[in-house]
């Protein structure tokens, strides 16, 4: 079907790449929502599940308790902390007041026994104790508040040991769990990777290949996204070793490949030349030989595309030709004389081109 359209190449290209991809983004869509919603898969388990309850239940308890009366003491300590700072600072103005006018005082009696130095002299005794009782309201509430915190930091110590009891358990659990969900995302994932490596090999001259390439898209997300995150880790064996299998199974398909090509090759270059131009495609060898090379054995044109060669040196295979009507140098594989319009004529058979063949 898609052969028939006459496109230019590049963006009938662009064009199946855009719907490759735009049907691979909906195909990850889909295969997101399905596992987001599988369940078990993003279930996630927590230490505290496996510590002892009837050890823990009481050190929280305890816990919330200590935060909730270290909260209230540390607001008494401010309160106590702001009545010590009025009562310094009550006493402060007053001494300054009182040592000002006793240096300024100008009396004929002894000053000690004036009863007004000695009124003034009880009301800056009575501030400073009120000073020093808030002084010491503020430390008594300091070494409530350092009680406190030890008997919270106590209590976090046996928790830390119970976690440390329960973490055992949580590790199996934990190693289970990732089985699990790998498990899971294996048998979602591995189908979809078989089915992808089969159109591969078997479908890419599909003229429905660009729906079959979003699919393949599709399966390697799956896998690089999906499953290799959740891959467990035994300490980095196993994914150095699912690498190296990987890397080892890419190198043998490669190899295998390049051995096919190069056999291919050497096939196509033992059969006669009016085989191998029929087997060429026509867009195909034009574009080659624009380029300067053969679209035979793809090497270098002698003499380059300024002045080439009328057979390629290396494979024999004729490029230019000449028109039997005009007699006017031309390129081998058009299928009519671009100066004079007459159709060409096979090399071999010297019968005329078949130009349906250029159209499939």
């Amino acid at each position: 079907m898609f052969r028939s359209f006459r496109v230019p190449e590049k963006l009938f290209a662009l064009a199946m790449w855009t719907v490759s991809i735009t049907f691979a983004g909906f195909l990850i869509g889909l295969g997101g929502k399905i596992v987001g919603e599988l369940p078990g898969v993003d279930q996630q388990i927590s230490l505290s599940e496996f510590v002892d309850p009837l050890k823990r239940v009481p050190l929280i308890s305890a816990r919330d308790s200590l935060v909730a009366l270290q909260r209230t003491t540390q607001d008494e300590r401010e309160r106590a902390s702001q009545s010590h700072l009025v009562a310094r600072n009550a006493y402060s103005s007053q001494r300054e007041t009182f040592d000002t006018w006793i240096a300024t005082r100008t009396a004929t009696t002894d000053p000690s026994q004036d009863p007004e130095v000695v009124s003034r002299t009880r009301l800056l005794d009575s501030l400073k104790r009120s000073e020093r009782d808030a002084e010491s309201a503020v430390e008594q509430l300091d070494e409530r508040l350092l009680a406190i915190s030890q008997t919270i930091e106590n209590n976090r110590e046996r928790e830390i040991e119970l976690e440390l009891a329960a973490r055992g358990q949580f590790e199996k659990a934990r190693f289970s769990q990732e089985l699990r969900v790998f498990g899971v995302r294996l048998a979602l994932t591995l189908p979809l990777l078989l089915v992808a490596g089969w159109l591969v090999a078997r479908k890419r001259r599909s003229e429905y290949w660009p729906l079959l390439r979003g699919f393949v898209l599709f399966a390697v997300f799956a896998f690089f996204v999906e499953l290799v995150p959740y891959l467990p880790s035994y300490g980095g064996y196993v994914r150095y070793g699912v690498g190296i299998i990987a890397s080892a199974v890419a190198g043998v398909y490669v190899i295998r490949a390049m051995r096919r090509y190069l056999a291919q090759r050497q096939h196509v270059e033992q059969q006669s030349e009016g085989e191998r131009r029929r087997a060429l495609p026509y867009e195909e060898a034009l574009r080659r030989i624009g380029a300067g090379v053969c679209p035979g054995c793809e090497r270098a044109i002698a003499g380059g595309p300024a002045n080439p060669s009328n057979f390629c040196v290396h494979c024999g295979l004729r490029l230019y030709d000449t028109c039997e009507s005009c007699h006017t140098r031309k390129n081998a594989f058009y299928p009519y004389c671009p100066t004079c319009g007459v159709p060409a004529t096979d090399a071999d058979s010297s019968t005329p081109v078949d130009t349906a063949s250029i159209t499939r």
